[in-house]
């Protein structure tokens, strides 16, 4: 359904699950998602963040960014299985009739992009923990989120070419087209690319020790500034070094 995650500093990617995970509530548009976590940010004391979103997250992600252009709370981006256009679902003339469905016919939307092929083991625990996660959701939640997918937007680029972005994706199967990885990459010329070989919708939860090196390399860029990410007690330059020959001898052999 998409994932958001703040990173103000580098303890977050340490383990697989962060140790405090907020929900965010039912909003029904993206300008009161926006003022929702800008207040957050502002309850948290936050000044500027580095975020990683995915999927929808990563839509929302994007349009905080250019939400706040104008007084800047964004300083840099990691869009996995991202999108940058709702039109791409095809699903905008539905989008306000959300809120009429029951629950098990708004699950039936969701798992229709769920991967119903073979997979491997940690892909198939993957697709078992999102199902968990969409069974806990209520109709209002579902209903929200789905909305907030299909809702008529796009991204205005202008507002945000300013700001750092890794545009993470797989080769496999996932919900997002070709079509819409291309215009990801357009609409970010400059942006760094992390492509994984396989990862299917949820390359975070199955492919995690690779994400979260791609992460840590993203931020690495920042180190010595003052929105550093990384804890210079946490792990050495020498480390870092062995981590990003290690992805280039992996990219290799992909």
């Amino acid at each position: 359904m998409g994932e958001i995650k703040v990173s103000p500093d580098y303890n977050w990617f340490r383990s697989t699950v962060p140790l405090k995970k907020l929900q965010y509530p039912v909003y029904w548009d993206h300008l009161e998602f926006c003022d929702g976590f800008r207040k957050l940010l502002d309850h948290l004391q936050l000044d500027k963040v580095h975020l990683f979103g995915a999927s929808l997250g990563g839509f929302l992600a994007q349009k905080f960014a250019e939400y706040t252009h104008k007084s800047p709370r964004v300083h840099s981006l990691i869009l996995c299985n991202s999108f940058s256009d709702t039109s791409i679902f095809n699903q905008t003339w539905t989008a306000n009739s959300f809120w009429l469905m029951p629950s098990f016919m708004l699950k039936k939307i969701v798992l229709g992009n769920f991967s119903s092929g073979p997979v491997d083991p940690m892909m198939a625990d993957a697709i078992d923990f999102m199902v968990d996660r969409l069974e806990s959701l209520g109709q209002s939640e579902l209903a929200s989120r789905l909305t907030l997918n299909c809702q008529n937007s796009y991204v205005e680029p202008h507002k945000i070419r300013d700001i750092p972005v890794t545009i993470m994706d797989v080769f496999d199967q996932s919900a997002l087209s070709t079509e819409a990885k291309e215009e990801m990459y357009k609409l970010y010329p400059n942006a760094r690319r992390a492509h994984l070989k396989t990862g299917g919708n949820f390359p975070y939860l199955c492919r995690s020790a690779e994400v979260n090196l791609y992460v840590q390399i993203h931020l690495l860029q920042f180190h010595g500034t003052k929105y550093a990410a990384i804890d210079p007690s946490m792990v050495s330059a020498e480390e870092l070094e062995v981590q990003k020959g290690s992805l280039s001898l992996s990219q290799e052999e992909q």
